[in-house]
């Protein structure tokens, strides 16, 4: 038995009686609450035993594979039964697998998977994402994870996915002039810093040619692509053939192929735009590029009809409607009252099923956008590049940004140029006599020089300033100059 004097002080004894205790309350098993799977259809999983909220992350058993779990998120509930999205595949999912909220992660009853010493890369659900200067020149997926073969991502800050909207009054407004280095686009269709374009077009008419493009010769600080729904093939071609080493290295690009979850899709696009608000903030200038918008959409759709969300128009129900302003919303220019304001300029990617301009999304993406471009397949088909149908295509803001005297070089153009196109049957059969109607004379003897105008070369780069020079010389002399 111990004396007093081997006991020490009394702060010797509390702090013994203290360490002994935090060592029984470590070696104590913690109550974790967990839900099971009920029912699995589709892409979507029923969970009861849980309260979760929409939005919340979760980890499913999967004992059956090696990594012993997956990840999913709660995106509807019924009574007492969660909707769960998985975020990759289920193939081993048992009946009554157990879930648990990844809040309790650190302290899961789920064994965390292992590959030697090392824990496996997962897809994990988060609020905020890598973001910072060092990730110029990457390749990144959804979640934030590199796709390229350039190592692991260095130390960077975060974006959160979801922020504030802006208040519309405090947005600076469009008045400057952006560079996109397209000769039609910079002359006829005029974009401004901060506007929002869509670009629409159907399949195989130039697109993703237009678009790398306008991502080497656009004067901005920063370049965000966010491929969304492509084609494993296309993402890769775009970075190497269409972007190349140039643009990517004052750019960051955010994949999130066609074969992956349709929320890692929606993440996708709006890490993208999340990236882009970040550089924002900072006072950049930012060219978001988004291919494309319709994939987006199509993610929301499937994710709606799952959870049994009723079809509005032509299969999109009404949450899809919903979601596209509040995602193309987030660009523009940044609050006029934060010093040093950026802008963020975005081009999304609208694709016209049949080359059908009155699809569903389409329709919806011309009400919220701040114009739109339209690719045509008979210019394409008939090999002009870039195939952009001017009268079609509109800027609604260009009236604000350019001089008086370009507005009206415009019209002029656009006049002769749909003169010609309602003449072009009765000139092509011979059975316009020249000198009916001069409007027609004109348009005939300037076509061709129109035509020249519309066109450019994949590797040439057309500035602001000698896009609206020839513009004006298009019209002297003869439109010989």
């Amino acid at each position: 038995m111990l004396n007093q004097g081997q006991l020490g002080t009394p702060a010797e004894r509390w702090s013994a009686q203290l360490g002994l205790g935090l060592q029984r309350v470590r070696a104590t098993e913690t109550l974790h609450i967990t839900g099971r799977i009920t029912r699995a259809t589709g892409i979507i999983l029923e969970a009861t035993g849980l309260r979760l909220s929409v939005g919340s992350g979760c980890r499913i058993e999967m004992p059956s594979r090696k990594s012993q779990w997956a990840e999913a998120e709660v995106v509807g509930f019924d009574g007492d039964t969660l909707y769960l999205m998985p975020l990759s595949d289920t193939t081993g999912l048992q009946p009554g697998a157990r879930v648990a909220a990844l809040d309790t992660a650190a302290s899961s009853p789920l064994p965390l998977p292992r590959h030697g010493n090392e824990l496996q890369p997962t897809i994990s659900i988060a609020r905020s994402q890598p973001a910072g200067w060092q990730l110029l020149g990457r390749v990144l997926d959804s979640t934030g994870r590199p796709l390229d073969d350039l190592g692991p991502l260095p130390e960077t800050d975060a974006a959160p996915l979801m922020v504030p909207p802006i208040n519309p009054l405090a947005r600076a407004p469009i008045d400057t002039v952006l560079d996109v280095g397209v000769r039609a686009i910079n002359g006829l269709l005029t974009v401004g810093r901060g506007q929002r374009m869509g670009l629409f077009a159907g399949s195989g008419v130039g697109k993703s040619v237009l678009l790398g493009m306008m991502a080497r010769y656009t004067k901005a600080d920063i370049i965000i692509v966010g491929l969304i729904g492509e084609r494993g093939r296309e993402v890769k071609e775009f970075i190497e053939h269409n972007l190349g080493e140039d643009g990517l290295k004052r750019a960051i690009v955010v994949a999130a192929p066609a074969d992956t979850s349709p929320l890692l899709r929606i993440q996708g696009a709006t890490y993208a735009t999340a990236l882009a608000e970040y550089f924002r903030d900072q006072g950049q200038h930012v060219l978001l590029i988004m291919d494309s918008l319709t994939r987006y959409a199509m993610a929301q759709r499937e994710i709606a009809l799952s959870i049994g969300e009723p079809p509005a128009t032509k299969g999109y129900p009404p949450s899809v409607f919903a979601r596209l302003p509040a995602l193309v919303e987030r660009a523009g220019n940044g609050a006029q009252t934060t010093a040093g304001t950026g802008s963020i300029t975005a081009f999304y990617t609208v694709l016209a099923e049949g080359d059908d301009q009155q699809d569903p999304i389409a329709d919806s993406a011309r009400a919220i956008l701040d114009g739109h471009i339209v690719l045509s397949r008979h210019l394409a088909e008939s090999g002009h590049y870039p195939a952009i149908d001017i009268e079609a295509s509109i800027s609604r803001v260009m009236s604000m940004i350019v001089p008086p005297e370009q507005l009206r070089r415009v019209h002029r153009f656009k006049r002769l140029l749909s003169r010609y196109e309602r003449t072009r049957d009765l000139i092509a059969v011979g059975a316009y006599a020249p000198g009916n109607d001069p409007q027609i004379d004109e348009a005939i003897s300037r076509h061709p020089w129109l035509e020249a105008y519309l066109q450019q070369g994949i590797s040439q780069s057309i500035d602001y300033a000698n896009a609206t020079e020839e513009l004006a010389q298009l019209f002297e002399a003869g439109g010989q100059s």
